[in-house]
């Protein structure tokens, strides 16, 4: 959420920003609730203090022992009852407005940063840098995406998935669900033993309360599964680990020797996808359920877009030990995330595609999720400030397996198992129709 002080007092700039990332803020809707509600809180002292001065008169008649019957104050009772009316209406007006003016404030996404580029769509996203070199498959060999790898060897089974839950979920067994494990154990371990994260372990149901912390609700609801919970109200399945990591400093002052915090997690994920009907609809690429390795980071905010950097990089270095050509895009302003200030995707080579495609989203949020979530550090000078946040794919475990699949396929229908994850495979080289048992 942005701060409400930054909008009143450069909002015209503030509107100008957020214009490149496609939003449109009705000022004069915002003019008019804040100038009402300065109206209604001006009214509502005035009648405060009137209040107050006449309890202060029949205080003083009282000392002076009139007794509560006398005229005296029995003249005051219709002023103090039309007092009472009024100031309730006020608070009751005043609470209207200061609603409707946080509904405003929860839909409007982040100021993008100064060095993200200006643009509509993806096509406006920047290069910044790649790594590796695709693959060049031979002539004869007819390359094939990651789905008729997967069938071809019967490891892979879209359709008994279908039969036991609708579109949209896969089946995996043997040796393509061992290879699912290893990925998301070998990320856990590069992320904990080398880039310094403390794994932790979450819940996959979530309240209301996270969502709204992360900023997926109250805009993003039509995307999440949710489940009812009786009396209690609704739990939702989270879309992302971020939002149960990112929550941890929910509501607390986190001291300024504890930063930065460093964070991994591995979950399923389950996203509704509706806005992305008719999207990538064969394969892995967009499910309804997948499992990701999640990297958040809560630092000081003067380190937050160096702690970026180093966040892309370690979710870089997953796909250079698993040698997969990737380049990393700084994402425009009309492609950032609601919560974000600046971007950065990581896009894997997939050679059945001829394209790249992205594999991990690293992004800092700044104070905007802080500011949500009521987080915060006692800076240098022992006063609460708001942290910055940040979160990124360390990977998405199931469009790695995309990319290990496709990139590492033979001609004779097997495919080659990376040498980083051979470990976490028992030895095993090589994932053939035998992989099966």
């Amino acid at each position: 959420m942005l701060d409400i002080q930054l909008l009143r007092t450069d909002l015209e700039n503030v509107a100008k920003r957020l214009s490149t990332r496609r939003f449109i803020l009705d000022t004069a809707h915002f003019q008019r609730l804040v100038m009402q509600r300065g109206s209604i809180r001006t009214d509502t002292q005035k009648l405060e203090e009137e209040r107050n001065h006449i309890s202060k008169l029949i205080g003083q008649l009282r000392g002076a022992g009139h007794d509560p019957d006398d005229e005296a104050i029995g003249g005051f009772f219709p002023e103090i009852q039309k007092n009472s009316d009024q100031l309730k209406e006020a608070k009751k007006r005043l609470s209207e407005i200061e609603e409707e003016l946080q509904q405003l404030l929860e839909v409007i996404p982040n100021l993008p940063h100064d060095s993200v580029p200006e643009g509509g769509n993806e096509t406006d996203n920047r290069e910044v840098r790649r790594w590796g070199t695709p693959r060049k498959f031979e002539s004869d060999f007819a390359v094939k995406d990651h789905v008729a790898i997967g069938e071809d060897l019967g490891l892979l089974d879209f359709e008994t998935a279908a039969k036991l839950s609708g579109t949209r979920f896969s089946l995996m067994q043997g040796g393509l669900a061992r290879l699912h494990r290893a990925l998301t154990q070998f990320m856990l371990d590069t992320h904990t033993q080398e880039h310094g994260y403390t794994e932790t372990y979450v819940p996959y149901l979530v309240t209301a309360e996270s969502l709204y912390g992360t900023g997926q609700l109250p805009k993003f609801e039509e995307d999440l599964f949710v489940v009812p919970h009786g009396e209690q109200g609704n739990y939702y399945l989270i879309p992302t680990s971020e939002v149960p990591l990112t929550n941890i400093v929910r509501d607390r002052i986190i001291a300024l020797e504890s930063l930065p915090i460093k964070l991994t997690a591995h979950t399923p994920c389950f996203r509704s996808e509706a806005g992305s009907y008719g999207k990538d609809t064969r394969g892995l690429i967009r499910q309804h359920q997948f499992d990701k390795v999640e990297l958040v980071q809560i630092v000081h905010p003067q380190k937050s877009y160096e702690a970026l950097e180093e966040l892309t990089g370690h979710a870089e270095k997953i796909l250079q030990k698993l040698e997969l050509p990737y380049r990393v895009m700084a994402l425009c302003t009309g492609d950032m995330g609601f919560s974000a200030a600046k971007t950065y995707d990581i896009e894997v080579w997939l050679p059945a595609q001829n394209v790249y495609r992205e594999i991990s989203s690293c992004s800092n949020c700044e104070a905007f999720q802080a500011r949500r979530m009521k987080a915060r550090f006692r800076n240098e000078k022992g006063r609460p400030e708001l942290l910055h946040t940040l979160n990124g794919s360390g990977l998405a475990v199931g469009r790695t397996l995309v990319a290990v699949l496709e990139n590492c396929q033979n001609a004779d229908g097997s495919v080659s198992i990376p040498e980083a994850l051979q470990p976490y495979m028992g030895g095993l080289d090589r994932l053939t129709a035998q992989s099966k048992e």
